[in-house]
């Protein structure tokens, strides 16, 4: 009889500490806030891009996975990702890895930077290892190894700390 009543003791003291736990989770708050004003910006910089089919080609990659290699809507990479815009886009042939990509370019400053540049990045610390397409007021589009195709802030840290290198192809 003693053991059944502790056992019951122990289930309800479980439950109640399961009802505390469940009750706290709920209540956490994030602790990294999402920026409100992002996905508006971002919408602001695709709405105002001078080429329409630069528009109609980022949606259609839009979310599109990363996968190393990739040069299909299976899976991209960035060196991928860049190949096909600038070939379909602008017409122009790039070299399939970005560290190669990254010598067929004009250098720009920042400022000077138009829709359809290059920007390349170097996460290793290295060489070039990474590569995206300036859009217009900061933003650019890239395959993300996270995240897939997307449309970036170039003002954000990890990419201002990782930036190289940034230009326009030469023909």
């Amino acid at each position: 009889m003693i053991l059944n009543t502790q056992k019951g003791n122990i289930k309800a003291l479980l439950f109640v500490l399961m009802i505390i736990v469940l009750s706290s989770c709920g209540s956490r708050k994030p602790t990294v806030k999402p920026n409100p004003n992002s996905a508006s910006k971002i919408a602001y910089a695709m709405s105002h891009l001078k080429s329409k089919q630069l528009y109609r080609f980022i949606n259609e990659w839009s979310g599109v996975r990363y996968r190393l290699g990739g040069l299909d809507k299976g899976g991209i990479d960035c060196s991928g990702f860049a190949f096909l815009l600038q070939k379909d886009i602008y017409g122009n042939s790039l070299p399939r890895r970005s560290r190669d990509q990254a010598e067929t370019i004009k250098e720009k400053s920042i400022s000077q930077l138009k829709e359809g540049d290059l920007i390349f990045f170097s996460f290793g610390g290295g060489a070039v290892d990474h590569v995206g397409i300036y859009l217009n007021d900061t933003y650019f589009v890239h395959a993300s190894t996270t995240r897939g195709v997307v449309v970036d802030d170039l003002t954000l840290p990890a990419y201002q700390k990782a930036m190289v290198k940034a230009g326009s192809f030469k023909n």
